[in-house]
């Protein structure tokens, strides 16, 4: 079923999701929170969008453009409807396309930020619904894929920020380096203080200098997502 639902957090923002498919998480509210902005930030580019959590928070944070990918043409299409419903067709273009084979990949060293909530798991069970199970199976997009393209679509100096199985770390940050996305930032993500991580939030810079800072870790999942959805 088809809601109109208010963006947690985010007063000014609403987004259409549908209970069939894969909805936003913490982890989407997290990414945009996490990753670097500021007012030399002109072009923001996220990958995988699905129903658009992450541009529609970051519009509200910043007056870049941002350009969206996503696969799916029914997530697609809820986003296309958010972003009219939240006037926001000036800031926000979404291309309804795989980013492996989108024409976004002729703009070379173009974009000041990349962010993606790439899919996690590539060997466990898969979901039934397939929105779920391409969100979260390595299906049609893995890390792997998401840091070489940000290697070739990242400005000088740009930065790339995803947030991933913390399982998975040590993956993601040779990934990073061996394409000169530096590790820079590192935020982990835990259930409950007694807990080991979940989930990570990694930034790299282009070309940057080594000297990676481990920031404070966030705790908790308390928020209740199934008010919105």
């Amino acid at each position: 079923m088809i809601q109109l639902n208010d963006l947690v957090g985010y007063q000014n923002r609403k987004i259409y999701q549908n209970t069939e498919y894969f909805n936003f998480t913490l982890d989407s509210v997290l990414l945009a929170e996490f990753a670097s902005l500021n007012l030399s930030v002109k072009r923001v580019l996220e990958i995988g969008s699905g129903t658009g959590a992450i541009s529609l928070i970051l519009s509200s944070k910043t007056n870049a453009l941002i350009d969206a990918v996503e696969i799916q043409k029914p997530l697609c299409d809820l986003f296309k409807k958010s972003i009219t419903y939240n006037c926001l067709e000036n800031q926000i273009n979404l291309y309804c396309e795989d980013i492996k084979k989108s024409s976004l990949l002729e703009k070379n060293n173009y974009y000041d930020l990349i962010v993606c909530n790439p899919p996690y798991f590539n060997e466990s069970k898969k979901n039934d619904s397939p929105f779920r199970s391409i969100a979260r199976h390595e299906e049609t997009l893995n890390l792997g894929d998401v840091v070489r393209i940000s290697r070739k679509l990242l400005k000088d100096r740009g930065k790339l920020a995803i947030v991933y199985d913390s399982k998975r770390l040590m993956e993601a940050l040779t990934l990073m380096e061996d394409h000169r996305i530096i590790p820079k930032r590192l935020k982990t993500v835990h259930d409950h203080m007694e807990k080991e991580a979940s989930s990570i939030l990694l930034e790299g810079i282009k070309n940057g200098r080594k000297g990676l800072k481990i920031e404070a870790p966030f705790i908790g999942r308390s928020l209740d997502f199934t008010t919105y959805y």
